[in-house]
């Protein structure tokens, strides 16, 4: 398909803003997406070009947490794996259900993370005491799983769905929620992005050029979230469970 020179120019401006947002909360795809859409692609090669540039955010992202010492290997080999396996099962389902069924519970359990952050109350300095190793990583493989069958499947949310779940379940503040989350972020688009390269969807020379702007986006992001701590991903992740209630439930009403 034709895609001119100014409009790779503006997308990759779009995947620079949406790789920091998407390194500190999630929903980077709210810009990326509807910009990729915007140019006359095919549906299908826009989310496979979409995961195709994000993986590279969600890489750089991991980047920046790891040199911060936020990416443990205790948690992250269960949770990588476990991530990958659950992203290729829901790329699979999706062929098997139409992913607007989803679309209304999502946007109730959305609604339902705003309230929890906006009335949840600050952990304390530094991470609460984890449990032990062997629910830890019970725990992070079954948020990993469900969370890739997730993003696989459908996708809108999964960033903050997996910095709420982590912060929840494993006792980590949000600062370590992000680092924890991009972990599997990055397993699931790797999964993607090797299915929709299978099929031939994947549209790089547009891809690759986002990919570097959104890689240099989420490194900004990263190195924000890091100097910010859990106070900055709260804002950020309210304010994009805010847009991403706006647009589900723009769709559910337009069906």
């Amino acid at each position: 398909m034709d895609v001119t020179g100014l409009d790779i120019a503006l997308l990759c401006l779009v995947a620079l803003c949406a790789g920091g947002v998407d390194a500190i909360a999630g929903g980077g795809g709210l810009l990326t997406l509807p910009a990729l859409l915007a140019t006359g692609m095919p549906p299908h090669v826009a989310l496979g070009t979409n995961k195709g540039q994000s993986m590279f955010g969600a890489g750089s992202a991991l980047l920046r947490f790891s040199r911060a010492g936020l990416v443990k290997g205790h948690l992250a080999v269960v949770t990588f794996p476990l991530g990958l396996l659950g992203a290729l099962a829901g790329t699979q389902l999706v062929l098997w259900l139409k992913p607007e069924v989803l679309k209304p519970l999502v946007l109730v359990l959305l609604v339902a993370v705003a309230v929890f952050l906006a009335f949840r109350k600050g952990p304390p300095p530094g991470d609460r005491p984890e449990p032990p190793l062997a629910r830890l990583r019970a725990l992070g493989a079954l948020v990993a799983f469900c969370m890739g069958l997730y993003d696989g499947f459908f996708g809108p949310g999964t960033g903050t769905f997996l910095i709420v779940a982590f912060s929840s379940l494993l006792g980590h503040g949000l600062l370590r929620a992000s680092a924890d989350a991009k972990v599997v972020n990055f397993a699931s688009n790797i999964a993607s992005v090797a299915l929709f390269s299978a099929r031939g969807v994947v549209l790089w020379k547009v891809a690759l050029p986002m990919a570097v702007a959104q890689f240099a986006g989420a490194w900004v992001g990263a190195h924000l979230t890091v100097k910010g701590g859990d106070k900055l991903v709260r804002k950020v992740v309210l304010a994009v469970v805010v847009a991403l209630v706006l647009k589900l439930g723009r769709d559910v009403f337009l069906g």
